[in-house]
């Protein structure tokens, strides 16, 4: 078994991972609120989990991975007031919450088998666990760490701090945070700013309400979490992950309820994805600065000049480790293409080398060593991918004659190029086909609307309309425009 060492937000430090059990290692990651299609720098986070999973997977441990989908609870900027985020949608579209629930949910999922995330092993969600947040709540108060007025409960945040220390994940002290909270406005219920929502007694126009014992309404968005990865992993396990946005408010509450309840620690190891910006600034709906994944995949958007497959994103993806910030621009992804390209080229060649009774010029034994070395040091997929380009170097050297491979080091690469690239990284090159396919349609459109144009240029009209509409008839809309012609699909 490799020793791996992965890096623990609470501690801050990296170290070496030693699973609760043997039975399996309890992984949990913040799943999506389903009220908008999922967004890249979510994608960013599942992905890095989903290496992180296949990696846990490839040592041999057996691995429970819960991942939550979010269709409850969760309100406008995080807070305790305001709208339901899917109740609000719902509204809006005049449809029900549910449906918003489903729409986005099948987007989340489609989405992410196209970057081929394997599924997590259980995935619940915040409204099926309703009974099990109220007999939380139940507990808390029974602890004395929450209290109830006006229908709501609110968990205690300075009571609890008392004999705890709220604020040891993200590092923030409470003597600050009382510092740098604003001042009750008096329509507030909770007795101090800190305090967070357990259960928000519903108005009369939310939508999304459940029975309880303090009134008709819903659990705050803290609770889900820990109710159901207490649930599936137990009160204490292994790997609790998720967005570094997550770390405060929302993963510290989550320990201050777990340990209020069992009075120990409730996850052994933090960690966190750092964020996705796009061209050196923060990705935002409202600024514009934002693209999602389909409108990657199809080139249909105004920050990039080119359609980029799910393959080369994900690739682009790992090339930075998962704690890093990484900045998606054109000229990234054009290198992260470039990359692919060279790294796919070299596995088909790999096949087709021939071989020699040695091999000269790699050390194979080596080679596997640190590419290893890097995934067990918490799992550095940029330095695995180095290992690969390595070994696409010396790939190339034996084509070229200036080295050369054994068969059996032959069939031992391949196969540990396959492990390292397919399994763990999760790239599947058979997928680009149809990536191929639609940029040979793309440049077979480009190509038809410029000699569209040069029939028009020669007052050809016949044969100018009939190029449009025949392209029309296929599903391909012309659109001429001022600074030249376009099309849609």
């Amino acid at each position: 078994m490799q020793q791996l060492t992965v890096y623990n937000s609470l501690s801050g430090k990296k170290e070496v991972f030693t699973p609760i059990t043997k039975e399996y290692v309890g992984m949990y990651v913040c799943g999506p609120t389903v009220y908008s299609n999922v967004h890249l720098g979510n994608c960013r986070t599942f992905i890095s989990f989903d290496i992180i999973f296949r990696y846990l997977k490839h040592l041999g441990f057996k691995v429970r991975y819960v991942r939550n989908i979010t269709d409850a609870g969760h309100l406008e900027n995080d807070a305790d007031e305001g709208e339901d985020r899917i109740a609000k949608k719902a509204r809006l579209e005049s449809i029900e919450p549910m449906e918003v629930v489903q729409r986005y949910t099948v987007d989340f999922h489609e989405t992410l088998a196209k970057f081929n995330n394997l599924p997590p092993s259980i995935e619940p969600t915040a409204t099926g666990h309703i009974i099990e947040q109220i007999e939380i709540i139940k507990s808390i108060l029974e602890k004395g760490f929450a209290y109830k007025i006006n229908g709501s409960v609110y968990f205690d945040v300075l009571k609890y701090n008392e004999t705890n220390n709220y604020g040891k994940l993200s590092g923030r002290k409470i003597e600050n945070l009382v510092h740098n909270t604003r001042s009750l406005d008096g329509q507030s219920d909770k007795k101090n700013p800190q305090d967070f929502a357990l259960w928000k007694k519903a108005e009369p126009k939310h939508i999304m309400r459940w029975p309880s014992p303090w009134s008709d309404g819903f659990p705050g968005w803290h609770l889900e979490c820990t109710a159901m990865s207490t649930k599936y992993l137990g009160n204490q396990f292994d790997i609790h992950g998720g967005g570094m946005d997550l770390k405060f408010p929302h993963h510290e509450c989550e320990i201050a309820q777990a340990e209020c309840i069992t009075k120990q620690t409730p996850v052994n190891y933090w960690l966190h994805a750092n964020m996705l910006t796009l061209n050196g600034k923060k990705m935002a709906k409202s600024t514009g600065n934002n693209i999602l994944p389909e409108e990657m995949f199809s080139g249909k958007n105004s920050i990039f000049t080119k359609s980029f497959s799910p393959e080369v994103v994900r690739f682009f993806l790992l090339q930075a480790h998962y704690r890093s910030i990484v900045d998606l621009s054109q000229d990234a992804l054009l290198a992260s293409e470039k990359g692919f390209n060279k790294l796919k080229e070299g596995l088909l060649l790999l096949k087709q080398l021939t071989h020699s009774t040695e091999t000269k010029g790699f050390d194979f034994v080596q080679w596997e060593e640190q590419s290893y070395k890097a995934m067990n040091d918490d799992f550095n997929s940029p330095m695995l991918i180095a290992q690969l380009f390595e070994a696409v170097r010396f790939i190339n050297l034996v084509n070229n004659g200036s080295a050369s491979i054994s068969k059996s080091d032959q069939l031992k690469l391949a196969q540990k190029m396959k492990i390292f690239v397919e399994d763990i990284m999760g790239i599947s090159f058979g997928k680009s086909k149809q990536s191929d396919v639609s940029t040979a349609l793309e440049g077979t459109v480009n190509m038809l609307i410029d000699f569209r144009k040069i029939t028009r240029d020669n007052k050809d009209f016949v044969t100018s309309d009939r190029i449009r509409d025949e392209l029309s008839a296929l599903g391909i809309q012309l659109n001429d425009e001022k600074d030249g012609t376009t099309f849609s699909i």
